[in-house]
């Protein structure tokens, strides 16, 4: 039984897409930070054994002594793993190497799909005084995909504008429905965010279309450019926001923040 008492958790959003290369830690990465910039309290968890969000906010492999790894084998707390980032307001669970076996060493655990969820519930969370919880997922549909689904309340979708993009679409989809009949009846999507857009493309603009014809709502108003910007800032281990405030990519990443603000009041 809910404690009644308790303060009302953070909004859980897991950010997903099964196909790699999409803009997926990209978003992570500067939606969190934008939603900082923005005032909110933000939590990043790295879930991807690539761990390029992490990475992408400064925190070199060998500094990740308490990781997403070990919160999953409740090994740790999520509120002692969380560190503080350069960010004002954004903190980061990072993630290692070590979540490439998660699949295999959960595999006999009967809570397997819920232990993130369990662990971003603990009541030691409240401390951290959250308003979002972002989950970077792997560009894959296993086990550590399924536990950011069963933690979250909605899933942000990054869709790349190029062929064949709303095509890939389909399996999340089809993932989201079995989490939402098995195990979290409550989820939903948030919304699916264009990335790598070029205006001057034909293609993307024609994949816009059909995503807005096809989605309709779902679709964030906000859309992501192809901006060189964007692709430079994980390098300087920092969001675009920092990098390059005023350049294009940083300015869309803030108006999808307030986007997202916009539709959680």
């Amino acid at each position: 039984m809910s404690d009644p008492t308790r303060p009302r958790g953070p909004r859980i959003f897991a950010i997903a897409n099964q196909k790699g290369g999409v803009g997926k830690t990209t978003t992570a990465i500067n939606l969190g930070a934008a939603l900082a910039r923005a005032g909110k309290k933000v939590l990043l968890v790295d879930i991807d054994p690539q761990g390029n969000a992490s990475t992408g906010l400064g925190v070199e492999p060998d500094k990740r002594m308490v990781s997403s790894y070990d919160i999953l084998m409740d090994e740790a707390a999520p509120s002692s793993a969380a560190r503080q980032t350069d960010v004002q307001n954004l903190w980061l669970i990072p993630a290692t190497t070590d979540l490439s076996s998660a699949d295999i060493e959960l595999i006999s655990n009967e809570k397997r799909s819920y232990l993130l969820h369990d662990a971003l519930r603990q009541p030691a969370m409240d401390k951290l005084g959250l308003d979002y919880v972002l989950i970077d997922c792997p560009p894959s549909l296993n086990l550590l995909t399924v536990n950011a689904l069963v933690a979250a309340h909605s899933v942000i979708v990054p869709l790349q504008s190029e062929f064949f993009a709303l095509e890939g679409l389909s399996q999340l989809m089809l993932t989201i429905r079995d989490v939402r009949e098995r195990a979290n009846p409550g989820l939903r999507i948030e919304g699916v965010a264009l990335t790598m857009h070029d205006k001057r493309n034909n293609l993307a603009q024609q994949v816009e279309e059909d995503a807005r014809e096809n989605l309709g709502e779902l679709v964030f108003e906000t859309v992501i450019p192809r901006n060189v910007r964007l692709s430079e800032a994980p390098s300087f281990a920092m969001p675009v926001l920092d990098y390059d405030p005023s350049s294009r990519g940083a300015q869309a990443y803030k108006a999808l923040a307030a986007e997202l603000i916009a539709r959680d009041t």
